[in-house]
């Protein structure tokens, strides 16, 4: 607001300043005229300092579209173009330096001035035209790695967040595991009031608490060990809260970040939050296996059902396998084939009978 202030009060006393002096243009017969000269020039730069405001409020305006239209841009985009204009007016010097050195007569002395100023808006608008369509090359002869920067300046790709851990999902590991298989982009911040709650936990008198916490400094050592450069540990505290839980949301929306985590809770309120959340248990469950009647599978019976001749076994994601003439195979291994499946507020069931009896 001060910028806009300062550009409409330069344009209202420039224009004041030119309606002032304006009255000494007019020709010395018509000042003679005039009764009071010092009013008629106080009232002309009254009149010129109205038009002053009005030219000052639309070169404010058009300074805020243009500060608008440049902040959208990428910074490659502003790179290239400002190199392709400073090269423009380079070359329009080069060019235009043996016209100034020409010798002209007086009468036409007005030609260099106008020959370098229409030889440097063209040439400057040849340099960022030249750099629209060639800035990608250029970027490349600067950094050959630098494709996935220009896709990301043309909006083609999006760049990859960074990931917030919290506490429950350090404690967990599978977040180790996935970072091994590459599934997880972008850089892996770990805030210090999550350390600090880790190191609560690892003093705490429960044995419980003390096995997970030093679990879990133990799982952040070893993937600090593996990935040196993406694991950062960041300073970032807010003594005004008192919740790890708010202070985790408070700082995914601060760096525009996604929260990592096995947490339901705070799943759902980062959500009310429009934080972007990875839940652990998410992705599990939707990597789980699908099986369709008529799937086979390989399992061991461990247990007789509730119904007779029922067998039960599980699947290594837990899933509970409900065999029909399974119990006569308790403690053994059996190929089965899927009947049904049923999903229930527990979670999945699978129904199957053995490979042999539906051959017969």
């Amino acid at each position: 607001m001060m910028l806009d202030f300062v550009i409409i009060l330069l344009f209202i006393l420039a224009g004041a300043g030119v309606g002032f002096d304006s009255v000494k243009l007019l020709p010395s017969s018509v000042q003679e005229q005039v009764t009071n000269l010092e009013a008629l020039r106080w009232t002309t730069a009254g009149f010129a300092a109205l038009i002053g405001f009005g030219v000052g409020l639309a070169v404010q305006v058009t300074y805020r579209r243009l500060e608008a239209q440049v902040r959208q841009l990428p910074i490659e985009v502003i790179l290239t173009r400002a190199v392709g204009l400073v090269i423009g007016l380079l070359l329009a010097n080069l060019m235009l330096a043996p016209i100034f050195l020409l010798p002209f007569p007086s009468e036409f002395s007005f030609i260099k001035p106008i020959a370098g100023i229409l030889g440097s808006v063209m040439f400057a608008f040849l340099g960022v035209s030249l750099a629209d369509t060639h800035g990608r090359t250029f970027l490349r002869l600067i950094n050959p790695n630098s494709l996935e920067t220009i896709l990301v300046a043309e909006g083609t790709l999006k760049p990859a967040s960074a990931k917030i851990l919290d506490t429950s999902c350090i404690i967990d590991g599978r977040i180790e595991e996935l970072l091994n298989t590459g599934f997880i982009e972008g850089q892996i911040l770990v805030s210090q009031f999550v350390l600090q709650e880790l190191q609560q936990l690892a003093d705490a008198a429960n044995e419980q608490k003390r096995i997970r916490g030093r679990r879990g400094l133990d799982i952040l050592k070893e993937m600090q060990q593996a990935y040196p450069d993406r694991l950062v540990i960041h300073p970032a505290d807010y003594e005004d809260l008192h919740n790890v839980d708010a202070k985790l949301v408070r700082f995914a929306q601060e760096i525009n970040g996604t929260l990592l985590t096995n947490d339901y809770n705070l799943s759902k309120v980062a959500n009310l939050q429009k934080v972007p959340v990875l839940n652990v248990n998410d992705l599990a469950q939707a990597m789980r296996p699908i099986y369709l009647p008529g799937d086979s599978l390989d399992l061991k019976i461990l247990k007789e059902g509730k119904e007779p001749a029922q067998g039960v076994g599980y699947l290594d994601d837990g899933t509970m396998v409900v065999v029909e003439e399974g119990r006569n195979h308790v403690g053994g291994e059996l190929r089965v084939v899927v009947t049904s499946a049923l999903q229930t507020s527990a979670g999945r069931m699978i129904f199957a009978r053995p490979a042999t009896s539906l051959a017969v």
